[in-house]
């Protein structure tokens, strides 16, 4: 089943009431001219177990403690965002599934070898996904890409993530000729920032529902960052938002703001259609596959992740 993304962007009054989220605005309810029809209906209910990812994009917002509770009971992400609306927190469940102890056990006595190889796989994937949107999308030569992929060995030694990054970054905005990929950057580097933002979440949601732990990376292990692993297995779905930003490059001029149109089709990312294990499936469901099968591999079930191919 396909989780509901909700973003809140004005002032609005969240509560719970037989498993429902309610919406509140006060804004509405607290106008003395309106006639009370009109104010019963500025309120709405919305079933939680729904919900997928909950984002907060205004300092308006007032949830309560028990709208909160249930939420991540239901393994919802919810997102946080600054008064530049964009995301800069993330809430998760501490306990995501009934067998978290034991696939913890599993995670945390991984061997440096399991977590090269699987690293390796990622990054083949990456880079192979990378490959496509650059084809698809520009007349650049990409069989560079191709060989880098095939390259890459267990771990990475080589940096060859770094050297197709390079090369992909450089290309593939052709409207943007000079375009260097940073967070502080110019745009569309909001637009990646934002999507990548969601997308992360996302990961992140699948990891715990398959009872990881999302602290603990293959790769990543930045000691400040809480979301190591939801950081690794996010790299081979980075195209997939890479793809939505040049489509909403192509249709609108103007993306030095994300406006309220420009994050409606972000958020659209849970629902991108993407193609695992050969059958198409939307984004949101693909990363409980990813995740499930990463818990097969540390449980030594299986040798592969299963990642999307484009």
């Amino acid at each position: 089943m396909i989780k509901k993304t909700l973003c809140f962007s004005n002032p609005i009054y969240l509560s719970l009431r037989n498993a429902q989220l309610v919406l509140h605005l006060p804004e509405v309810e607290n106008n003395k001219t309106l006639p009370e029809a009109i104010k019963k209906e500025a309120e709405r209910t919305i079933p939680i177990e729904d919900i997928g990812v909950v984002i907060l994009d205004n300092r308006r917002i007032t949830i309560t403690s028990g709208a909160m509770e249930t939420l991540l009971e239901n393994n919802c992400a919810v997102i946080t965002c600054n008064q530049k609306s964009m995301p800069v927190g993330l809430l998760l469940p501490l306990c995501g599934n009934t067998t978290q102890n034991e696939r913890f056990r599993s995670q945390l006595e991984a061997s440096l070898p399991l977590r090269k190889q699987l690293w390796q796989q990622t990054i083949k994937q990456k880079i192979l996904n990378q490959e496509y949107v650059l084809r698809t999308n520009t007349d650049k030569e990409t069989n560079c890409m191709r060989v880098w992929s095939n390259d890459v060995r267990s771990g990475d030694p080589d940096n060859l993530e770094a050297r197709a990054a390079a090369y992909y970054w450089r290309n593939v905005f052709t409207t943007y000729p000079n375009f260097v990929r940073d967070r502080e950057g110019v745009p569309p580097n909001n637009l990646l920032n934002y999507g990548y933002a969601i997308l992360r979440a996302i990961i992140a949601r699948a990891l715990v529902g398959s009872g990881l732990l999302p602290t603990l990376g293959i790769h990543h292990h930045n000691r400040y960052n809480a979301y190591c692993l939801a950081d690794d297995i996010m790299e081979p779905y980075r195209p997939y938002v890479d793809q939505l930003v040049l489509d909403i490059i192509q249709c609108n001029l103007e993306i030095s703001d994300i406006t309220r149109d420009l994050k409606m089709q972000l958020l659209g990312i849970p629902m991108l259609d993407v193609v695992i294990n050969g059958k198409r499936s939307p984004l949101m469901i693909a990363a409980q596959q990813t995740t499930a099968s990463l818990a097969k591999c540390f449980a030594g079930e299986c040798k592969r992740i299963s990642y999307p191919e484009m």
